[in-house]
């Protein structure tokens, strides 16, 4: 990679090499030596966006979930977005009902295995597939009986797109979560999905407000404001503070290109986004992509063969060990249970449907753009939905996108598969382990009472230095206008009726003869003296 390749130079060889045409969905993300994660910036180069030393380590990824997965055009795509989702259910972004989890992971089966074949298929074969954190033997058996029962006979595509469709009909479907507080210090989780801004607290959804309602979003440090415009005119200002001021710039950057992919008509209608009021302070970030009504449009004109697809070996899921990727981990015991490590399974088994909860979406989002054919829920965000009975908590969410060494992995598998869940420290470790991150830790070890800045204190350094030579220049270029609007009011014959206006207050006439003229005699004076001096010399 050329030291000023562009991060689109990179994103094409990569869609190139995946023979992947609709590719606006995706992108690229990685994690700087301060486990912040990042999107890879398509019009700057990729060098300086990265922080560490090569080689550099970076995940391709869905970036914007498509508001109807089945409705790709291309098999290759719904496979990839397949891959995607299937990993949301790992880690556990996307929480289900029990009854649909068992369908998800026989339709996951399905696709990976085939038919239901008792002698290659002994019983307890599901056991060696990790859909979820955690499983139940009774869930395990669900599984099992789907499909043996209702899934024979389907081919993998077919198995995929039906996972597609189901999956797009939940609450959390493209929720990929920011960790958060609100203003009374309460955690919270903050996404972005196809159709508005979520927020999640404790077991419910506390916010939905559809893209149409979203006005605003700006940030100042840590602190990032949702500025909201309902009907009746009713306006509101959501205050959410992210962790550090790196994740919460982050968190406004995925809101802004979110925003522009899922609500713009057309990708001329981008504009440049401020995140402060003054254009001489703050960031400024523009979305670079094209649209989601201009990528369907785009995908429609799609011609071509479908391109071959390698499953067992196009993208293997680490995160997802299947029979041919590896055992089942063991579920962590519920007294060994840490908050990194959660047990969402129970909580899925005993989820009931409450009278206050979101009503289901369609299977078809075809009119997600167009407003009124989700009047459903429209009249829904108002209310609170419980999305579960224990709290949504996905534990890799919080983390760095997983960059993990092969030795760090095999000792945090060894670990779990003994039962004992991994702290927060090491999880953060096998998944943001990059050659700088770990040149760092040496350099730390080696040298603790050493002085200096970090990454993120520099950044920080160089930040305000940049906003006060920005201050200043402005307040220069300020009184250089004032300055020479001056001149020409008591220098120039200008004649105009607004010169004419000003010249004749009393305030001008005094400051012109009290203090302008004396100054200006003075600078000739030092003028000519200057020139005396030289002519002397």
């Amino acid at each position: 990679l050329q030291r000023d390749a562009k991060g689109q130079y990179l994103f094409d060889l990569l869609c190139h090499h995946l023979n992947l045409l609709e590719k606006d969905y995706f992108g690229i993300r990685f994690v700087d030596p301060d486990k912040q994660r990042h999107w890879l910036e398509f019009t700057k180069s990729v060098v300086k966006q990265m922080r560490a030393q090569p080689p550099f380590t970076m995940c391709f990824r869905v970036k914007f979930y498509p508001t109807d997965p089945a409705a790709l055009k291309e098999e290759i795509t719904r496979y990839l977005v397949f891959l995607q989702i299937k990993r949301d259910l790992y880690h556990g972004r996307l929480l289900c009902k029990t009854s649909d989890a068992a369908l998800l992971a026989a339709y996951i089966l399905q696709a990976e295995i085939g038919d239901y074949d008792p002698g290659k298929h002994p019983e307890g074969y599901s056991s060696k597939f990790q859909f979820f954190p955690k499983h139940s033997e009774k869930l395990e058996r669900k599984i099992a009986e789907i499909h043996k029962s209702e899934l024979s006979g389907q081919t993998p595509a077919t198995s995929e797109l039906n996972f597609l469709r189901k999956a797009q009909t939940l609450e959390t479907y493209g929720v990929d979560p920011h960790p958060c507080k609100d203003v009374s210090g309460n955690a919270a989780f903050l996404a972005f999905t196809p159709f508005g801004f979520v927020v999640l607290q404790g077991n419910k959804r506390v916010h939905f407000i559809k893209w149409n309602e979203v006005t605003k979003m700006k940030f100042e440090g840590k602190t990032f404001y949702l500025y909201v415009s309902q009907k009746e005119e009713k306006k509101i200002v959501l205050t959410y503070f992210a962790p550090t001021p790196e994740a919460c710039k982050h968190l406004w950057k995925c809101g802004i290109e979110n925003q522009a992919f899922y609500k713009l008509e057309k990708s001329s209608q981008v504009r440049t986004v401020s995140s402060s009021n003054l254009f001489f302070k703050g960031s400024r970030f523009r979305y670079s992509g094209r649209v989601a009504k201009e990528v369907m449009e785009s995908s429609a004109k799609i011609k071509r063969e479908p391109p071959e697809i390698h499953r067992a070996g196009l993208v293997p899921s680490r995160s997802c060990p299947s029979i041919t990727h590896g055992p089942r981990l063991s579920s962590v015991p519920r007294t060994r249970r840490r908050a990194v490590h959660i047990s969402i399974m129970e909580g899925l088994e005993s989820l009931r449907d409450s009278a206050h909860s979101t009503p289901v979406r369609s299977a078809s989002h075809g009119d997600a753009f167009a407003g009124p054919g989700r009047s459903g829920r429209a009249e829904s965000s108002d209310r609170v939905a419980v999305i579960a009975d224990e709290s949504y908590s996905p534990a890799d969410s919080v983390l760095p996108t997983p960059v993990a060494e092969h030795s760090l992995e095999l000792m945090l598998l060894s670990r779990q598969a003994n039962g004992a869940p991994c702290s927060i420290e090491e999880e953060k470790e096998s998944e943001a382990g990059t050659p700088a991150a770990e040149a760092e830790g040496e350099l730390r070890a080696l040298c603790p009472g050493a002085g200096g800045l970090g990454p993120a204190q520099a950044q920080q350094v160089n930040k305000f230095v940049l906003s006060v030579l920005r201050l200043l220049l402005v307040t220069v270029g300020l009184l250089f206008v004032l300055l020479l609007l001056l001149i020409v009011l008591t220098e120039s014959d200008l004649d105009t009726a607004f010169f004419r206006d000003i010249r004749q207050t009393p305030e001008f006439e005094q400051f012109h003869y009290q203090y302008f003229c004396p100054l200006r005699r003075w600078f000739a004076c030092k003028l000519r003296a200057v020139v005396n001096l030289l002519i002397d010399t």
